[in-house]
């Protein structure tokens, strides 16, 4: 385990032979297994650095001087935020390309998804029968008035959810489906996916919009378990198409230090060894066709993922916030 406490030191200097620097948005213990495995089979040492917000004005304010390799980031939208602050760089690489399918990475090489979670329902075990909601179109009817929990519209995974909605409606379609969501609502949408599966056991709302692997997070831990077993996972579909996706992601910062050690580094998180590693450890889909997911994972049963290109949802997620804001979808 890296001792974070002297993490900031480390990566005030330019690095060391064959060493790599991470800037990440997810706790650094979220990933500290498959880091170490990494250093383990290559010799190579990683260091981490939790950047939870801002990590596009750092990055941008250090320049060329920034000790980062990579950054690790969750939601399309994060991604898209960094390569559009100038902070990346293209990254051409046969095993990516290989091993990840087009849909989870960037047609320029600046971003690559290494798992995927799924935007669910959340339903009462008890209250909602199973297949009583089947597409993300059934949140607007009225049958769910006052019996539904969420988080921010404004949220990066809700936004995402919205974008991918304009691909499949119009965008008439789109703000009239905001506004009969909004006036199903339980109460003014707060805090996080985790909140709303709590809500649920408290009786509050019957279903909820989350992420998958927030489930897989409460049946870890003992204090949340109980709210977590609560709740059957249902994988809603588009009209037309399936489940909505997001990931997380990496990318080579524009000034990286290290490169090729960084590159080693990227393509070993495609290897199926990697894949399993983090999808276990994140309760996440691996990204790599072919790497089975956990038996925990897989407990919650299959689906039919959307077609679309996460580089497609990143294009509407301007309209898609346009859209929660014209609707007051918070207020």
């Amino acid at each position: 385990m890296i001792r974070l406490a002297l993490l900031a030191a480390v990566l005030t200097g330019p690095a060391l032979a064959d060493e790599v620097n991470i800037y990440s948005h997810r706790q650094p213990e979220l990933i500290q297994p498959l880091l170490d495995q990494f250093t383990a089979e290559t010799g190579i040492t990683v260091n981490v650095a939790f950047v939870d917000q801002g990590m596009a004005e750092r990055l941008k304010a250090e320049g060329d001087r920034s000790p980062a390799d990579l950054i690790l980031t969750v939601d399309i939208g994060r991604l898209m935020e960094l390569v559009n602050a100038g902070v990346t760089q293209p990254v051409v690489s046969d095993v990516l390309t290989a091993d990840i399918p087009a849909a989870f990475r960037d047609p320029g090489n600046q971003w690559f998804g290494l798992t995927s979670r799924a935007r669910v329902v959340y339903s009462d075990k008890a209250r909602v029968k199973p297949g009583e909601i089947t597409t993300y179109e059934d949140l607007a009817d009225p049958k769910w008035q006052g019996r539904i929990c969420m988080r921010s519209g404004l949220s990066d995974y809700n936004v995402a959810l919205t974008a991918a909605y304009l691909l499949h409606h119009t965008t008439d379609e789109t703000k009239a489906w905001l506004t009969a969501l909004k006036g199903n609502l339980a109460h003014r949408p707060t805090g996080v996916d985790r909140d709303q599966a709590k809500s649920i056991w408290a009786g509050e709302c019957d279903i909820a919009i989350g992420n998958t692997y927030y489930i897989g997070q409460m049946l870890s831990d003992p204090v949340d378990r109980d709210y977590a077993e609560a709740l059957r996972i249902d994988f809603p579909v588009f009209a037309g198409g399936g489940t909505h996706l997001n990931i997380s992601g990496i990318a080579m910062t524009k000034a990286a230090p290290d490169r090729a050690a960084a590159l080693k580094l990227m393509e070993w998180l495609t290897t199926d060894e990697a894949q399993k590693i983090y999808a276990e450890t994140n309760h996440e889909f691996p990204i790599k066709p072919g790497v089975a997911r956990s038996a925990l994972v897989q407990s919650w049963g299959n689906f039919t993922p959307d077609p679309v290109s996460l580089a497609d949802i990143a294009k509407q997620r301007p309209a898609a916030v346009k859209l929660m804001e014209e609707v007051d979808f918070d207020g």
